[in-house]
């Protein structure tokens, strides 16, 4: 076991901040050979993941966070994190102080006091125009970040605050099979995936593939990959000039009238209007 000075934390880099928040993001490489680290929030945090996979557990409750999902964490409130199934990921985070935070949870959950019953959020259709747009973020423009903080972090908690779908807290075998089928699905995104090429990396029969996949994903694999090739479509519009079509075809879509058709689904616009009502972060 590494001694307490070789414990591994993530980086953090400051993206932008001003009165009462602040966006950074966060690289982690610890793997499964460091023992989780665990620390403190100290304001109201709600974090995107951006790629990797890892363990999440405050008193709120733990899951298996994975790209797309939304970590949160309440001030004051103990965490932990581990990396039992691969090595490191990168996270978007957004902190609030309480003080900022309340207005926001006034009007998303009723009540300037909310504090998360969750510890996070799965990837879902209702926030991946949100968390696009965190991936798509550069420290440039701190009014353009902290609008995308706060109608994250209003989504997250109206959300939470309806009893959304929790993530469940995952058995050891299927965790950690899962979170192999996770990080290939990372890596081959753009890739045609079948059940059968998932269920291989995971090392389970198709059928308890689909079952474990959805009970701690919280989404089947088809809608993960989906989502995935959307939050990276979106990102892509936002941040560079590329043609519609090139960022459709990287993105793993077979045909455009595909991707515009899921794109305007899930995003609530066509991508060249979204491209043109956010404009390039």
């Amino acid at each position: 076991m590494p001694a307490l000075n070789d414990l591994r934390t993530p980086t953090m880099r400051a993206i932008a901040s001003g009165e009462g928040w602040r966006a950074s993001e966060f690289v982690c490489d610890a793997g499964p050979e460091d023992r989780p680290f665990e620390e403190r929030h100290e304001d109201v945090t709600i974090a995107v993941v951006v790629s990797g996979s890892f363990n999440y557990r405050t008193e709120a409750g733990a899951g298996l966070m994975h790209p797309g999902a939304i970590l949160l964490g309440a001030p004051g409130r103990c965490y932990e994190c581990g990396h039992d199934h691969g090595r490191g990921d990168r996270c978007i985070a957004f902190a609030f102080r309480p003080d900022y935070f309340a207005e926001i949870a006034r009007d998303a959950a009723g009540d300037a006091r909310y504090a998360f019953a969750a510890a996070a959020l799965p990837a879902s259709l209702a926030l991946a125009p949100l968390a696009a747009g965190a991936l798509a973020l550069s420290d440039a423009r701190a009014l353009a970040t902290e609008e995308a903080a706060i109608r994250l972090a209003h989504a997250a908690t109206r959300i939470a605050a309806g009893g959304a779908k929790r993530a469940a807290a995952p058995g050891a075998r299927d965790a950690r099979r899962i979170a192999d089928a996770l990080r290939f699905m990372e890596a081959h995104a753009d890739e045609p995936l079948d059940l059968d090429r998932l269920a291989s990396v995971a090392r389970l029969s198709k059928f308890h593939f689909l079952r474990a996949f959805a009970r701690i994903v919280g989404l089947t694999p088809y809608r993960y990959l989906l989502l995935t090739r959307l939050r990276r479509a979106g990102a892509a519009l936002l941040a560079t000039d590329r043609p519609v079509s090139e960022i459709a075809f990287d993105a793993g879509f077979g045909d455009l009238s595909t991707f515009n058709a899921h794109f305007r689904r899930a995003m609530g616009a066509t991508p060249g209007a979204w491209r043109r009502e956010r404009g390039q972060i």
